[in-house]
């Protein structure tokens, strides 16, 4: 397990580097934010002065080495729109969005396991085809429509929940979280809700794919066999084995649905990640930008080798055949 995380980690660090040049670049071909900043009377004395101050001045290697030389010490630039660390500003919107992705991907297993199972084990009744063609609603409908939809009908006629916003907050440790308090959790239904319908389709649609699999393997019918009753043989011996291929999806997906929640943050007007790049696009704000793809690189990153680790708890094959290299 030992070596395993330890090339693990090796790569990991491949990749950070490799994406760092690509997102740098990248970012660096998209414009010229002082022309979005500045004055349109100002001179070009000034626009050469202000870019000299932003660095801007210095050819594309030297401020990617620079910004390298930054990153390394856990500075990853200064906001040419707020005149503060890039990534103090992120840090301070991602409780938000973890909140609001972690929220998410609860709804999404806690209702897509059950459902799928349902479904697996009862595929020609008329509850079995209902999940069916729910989740193929779930992958088709586009979350923007979605989201507007939910507005129309939950805020605009009914009154029911909040249209936009956080709502009141309670600090665990430090960390705002809206969760804990009735008017946050209003708030929060409608856009959890909202992100989690695509990762809820796949969830249901895996577990449902993963029942019926099972049910063919000779241990499920051994156990039923030894006269186990129906709920141990469900849980027991299909749920651990449809859990495998879940893990391994509902942890890559937490990564994109914090990369992607931009939609439904901009929507609901959740104070997020998301909502931030959005507003650090439109004035070309690097620092900001380069700063937050870094962040979901690593975020990206680290999950990948969770996921990893609890594949090797779940199915000690990895194990044997990470042994084996």
């Amino acid at each position: 397990m030992l070596a395993f995380l330890i090339r693990r980690l090796i790569q990991s660090l491949g990749v950070l580097l490799v994406m760092s040049l690509l997102v740098f670049v990248g970012v660096y071909e998209i414009g010229d934010p002082v022309l979005v900043m500045i004055s349109p009377d100002a001179t070009q004395s000034d626009i050469a002065a202000t870019r000299q101050a932003l660095g801007l001045d210095q050819p594309l290697p030297i401020q990617y080495l620079r910004f390298l030389r930054g990153a390394l010490s856990g500075h990853l630039g200064r906001s040419y729109a707020y005149s503060t660390p890039a990534i103090d500003l992120i840090t301070e919107r991602m409780p938000a969005t973890f909140e609001l992705a972690l929220s998410a991907m609860i709804i999404a297993v806690l209702a897509g396991i059950p459902l799928g199972l349902w479904a697996g084990l009862r595929p020609h009744s008329w509850q079995g085809k209902a999940i069916l063609t729910g989740s193929i609603l779930g992958f088709s409908l586009p979350s923007f429509w979605v989201g507007l939809m939910m507005i129309m009908l939950f805020s605009v006629w009914l009154g029911w929940l909040p249209p936009s916003g956080r709502g009141a907050t309670v600090d665990v440790l430090g960390v705002p979280l809206s969760i804990l308090t009735w008017d946050g959790l209003r708030h929060l239904l409608m856009p959890a809700t909202n992100l989690a319908l695509f990762n809820l389709a796949m969830v249901t649609r895996l577990a449902r794919a993963g029942t019926q699999d099972a049910l063919l393997q000779d241990y499920v019918r051994f156990a039923r066999a030894k006269g186990l009753s129906e709920g141990r043989v469900v849980c027991v011996h299909i749920l651990k084995n449809i859990l495998i291929p879940i893990v391994t999806v509902v942890g890559l997906e937490f990564g994109s649905v914090i990369a992607f929640s931009i939609v439904t943050e901009s929507i609901f007007s959740w104070p997020g990640m998301g909502k931030l790049i959005i507003d650090s696009i439109n004035v070309l704000d690097r620092p900001i930008i380069v700063a937050y793809l870094l962040v979901v690189v690593i975020l990206f990153v680290s999950i990948n080798l969770v996921v990893d680790v609890l594949y090797c708890l779940l199915d000690p094959r990895v194990r044997l055949a990470d042994a084996a290299h």
